[in-house]
């Protein structure tokens, strides 16, 4: 009896179907030629900032990797469910994590975007970003009437003799518009202009897989432009940081030996690549012309080792990677799921295209990283047990895989 009741347990709690085998092997094959360019891209940083040991950032990445692979396996055999419970906790741990990283000292001068553990370090923007995307889904589900329907709200203006009728639309859309803007403020605090970016483009592709009505997008779009091009102007508007970097994007003759030197090798590692690469291991802009070649600028040493061909295949890998996860959706048993299945994905996509954005000088140096390529341990965890929640939407999908 007490074995059956215990089973009956189990079988609500863990997810029952198998995985999106489809979507295992693109992440385990982007994963892999992550770890290789990674070791590539490292060993010369490594070898002159570690006492010689070459190896030191490739091994701490392996370890961390595969700790991640070990929680997006336990996270996937999970039921998806279970995760709105995660949302609201996520979100207020979140914003906890952000603030906290405002009042301690910096890791890095200038900038308030880590958090020192002694044995290791984790950026606050990490978390936030799943945050921000379980509470969205879990909100947009919950709401879904009120956000796509005409549901009168408690809201009413009088004018004279009449009334103006605010609907629950408008207020929910302002409600998530905040939540929104107050990660991203945050991230900004932290001197991160493109963890700002990706907060808001994550917060506005929730909103429209939400269904919320599109001329709220119209607006936005509207408003966001007009901002974009004041910004672009006026750069110093902005913090030091962020303000110089506009400038330096716009100048290409701004500060060479400064805010240009390492866009400018970034630029000299793509274009001597060329169509078919100089080979794996034969680059000669990570042997510190391209500053911490292993963090954010680590395509450019995929462009220069693999060449056009080579980039080409990666991008394409990440693509399809996405374009499966949309797929893990739109099959999803309920709008929660998809809403996360999708959400996560097109995380991915766009830390991908602003990354490579910033690699080819198309938009400021602002600093993100390539996911599964660029180094950083709790960021590779993170990342991949966001693929366990994924995988686990898979699990739960009504069609046969």
């Amino acid at each position: 009896m007490a074995s059956a009741k215990k089973k009956k347990t189990s079988n609500i709690f863990f997810a029952k179907g198998g995985m999106d085998v489809t979507f295992f092997l693109l992440l385990m094959t982007i994963v892999t030629i992550g770890l290789v360019m990674l070791f590539s891209a490292s060993y010369t940083y490594s070898y002159y900032n570690r006492n010689g040991d070459s190896t030191y950032i490739f091994r701490r990445q392996l370890l961390f990797t595969l700790l991640g692979l070990a929680g997006m396996y336990a996270i996937s055999r999970i039921r998806y469910e279970y995760f709105r419970l995660a949302a609201v906790v996520g979100v207020f741990v979140s914003v906890g994590l952000l603030l906290l990283v405002l009042v301690l000292p910096e890791y890095k001068p200038g900038f308030k975007r880590w958090i020192n553990l002694g044995f290791t370090t984790f950026q606050p923007s990490e978390i936030a970003k799943i945050g921000l995307i379980l509470i969205l889904a879990y909100l947009l589900e919950k709401d879904y009437k009120s956000v796509t329907g005409k549901v009168p709200s408690d809201l009413v203006f009088r004018i004279s003799n009449g009334k103006i009728t605010v609907y629950q639309s408008f207020t929910k859309v302002i409600l998530y518009g905040l939540l929104i803007i107050v990660f991203a403020g945050l991230v900004y605090l932290e001197n991160h202009l493109s963890g700002t970016v990706l907060m808001l483009g994550i917060g506005i592709i929730m909103m429209f897989l939400g269904e919320v009505r599109y001329k709220w997008f119209v607006v936005a779009g509207g408003v966001i432009l007009v901002a974009v091009i004041f910004l672009v102007a006026n750069p110093h508007v902005l913090e030091k940081y962020a303000g110089e970097r506009i400038t330096a994007w716009l100048d290409k003759d701004y500060d060479p030996t400064g805010a240009r030197w390492q866009t400018n090798n970034s630029l000299y590692a793509i274009g001597s690549g060329g169509f078919l690469g100089a080979g794996l291991g034969q680059s000669k802009q990570k042997h510190l012309y391209v500053s911490e070649p292993q963090n954010d600028f680590i395509f450019s040493i995929v462009c220069e080792e693999l060449g056009f061909v080579g980039a080409s295949l990666i991008i394409l890998l990440f693509a399809l990677l996405v374009y499966r996860g949309i797929h893990i959706g739109l099959r999803a048993n309920d709008r929660f799921g998809a809403l996360l299945a999708m959400g996560i994905s097109f995380q991915i996509g766009i830390q991908v295209a602003l990354n490579i954005a910033v690699v080819s000088d198309l938009i400021p140096n602002t600093g993100i990283s390539l996911p599964f390529f660029s180094a950083g341990g709790t960021s590779i965890f993170i990342l991949l047990c966001e693929m366990g929640m994924l995988l686990s939407v898979s699990r739960s999908n009504k069609a046969k895989e």
